[in-house]
């Protein structure tokens, strides 16, 4: 039994390049991990916030379309080992760009359903406290 699992994370880590991408960058893990908490925080996954996730993964990480379902399920089976605070705690020293990158990720799939939960607000508040980012600097204009 424990050969086969090994067999199956090997194949899973040599065989597609997307989750091999995702699972050699902590902190890219941890991105991906804190959006998808944000798509379970309503406690229900809408077709919209799956949309809005698979493009973040195509559009901002390169994650080929090919590769998303091996990276949800390479977040499925090993995100359970990784809290919130945990994966927060991987942003706290990236430059504040980084951090908005993150933050601005998480308020597009909170708003993909068109329904804005208190428990996401809440979520996405908290990730902007530890972040040490401004609600106001999501909604600035670049320069």
């Amino acid at each position: 039994m424990a050969y086969a699992l090994l067999d199956r994370i090997r194949s899973i880590f040599e065989g597609d390049p997307g989750v091999r991408k995702v699972a050699d960058d902590p902190v890219l893990s941890a991105e991906l991990l804190m959006l998808f908490r944000m798509i379970l925080a309503d406690g229900t996954v809408s077709e919209s916030e799956m949309v809005a996730f698979r493009r973040i993964c195509k559009d901002a990480f390169g994650i080929p379309e090919t590769s998303i379902d091996g990276v949800i399920e390479y977040l499925n089976e090993f995100g359970y080992e990784t809290n919130g605070s945990q994966a927060i705690a991987l942003f706290r020293d990236l430059d504040v760009e980084r951090r908005k990158q993150l933050a601005q990720h998480m308020a597009e799939i909170a708003k993909a359903d068109s329904q804005l939960a208190e428990s996401e607000v809440r979520l996405l508040r908290r990730t902007l406290d530890l972040l040490d980012i401004s609600p106001v600097d999501l909604v600035k204009p670049a320069e």
